[in-house]
């Protein structure tokens, strides 16, 4: 059997058995009880989906702030280290010191050949360090 949009058995209707206007009210009554039960329920869920997305929003945010913040001073503390290393290279040539130059661009070298992204694989290891602040950046 088929349904109208109310619900009604078109069956019914076909028998010449037609509805009553309190029957129809009734119908249309609870079409709409329905629908307001419906909509609160999806504006529930869509209230909910908002909230999540806050939240993410929020935490994506969190991450990025903290990864900027670890590259800022990873790179902040990589370059100091490589300012004061060419001093030393420059005193070691205008000294003549082949021993200290060669020790010095060595550790440029090494210093260089480090990656500041290889400490990214453990995110929990940077958030301690970015929140402890004795921490020493050692590259």
């Amino acid at each position: 059997m088929t349904s109208n949009i109310f619900g009604e058995n078109v069956f019914k209707q076909s028998l010449g058995v037609f509805t009553t206007p309190a029957e129809c009210l009734n119908e249309i009554v609870s079409a709409y009880t329905d629908y307001m039960k419906v909509a609160e329920t999806e504006q529930t869920k869509r209230r909910e989906i908002d909230a999540w997305e806050k939240t993410t929003i929020a935490q994506i945010n969190a991450q990025r702030d903290l990864l900027i913040e670890y590259l800022t001073r990873s790179f902040d503390e990589r370059a100091e280290n490589f300012r004061v290393l060419f001093n030393v290279v420059d005193i070691a040539l205008t000294s003549g010191n082949n021993e200290q130059l060669a020790l010095t661009l060595h550790s440029i070298t090494e210093i260089a050949k480090s990656s500041p992204f290889k400490e990214l694989a453990n995110l929990a290891s940077v958030q301690a360090a970015l929140d402890d602040p004795d921490h020493e950046w050692t590259f």
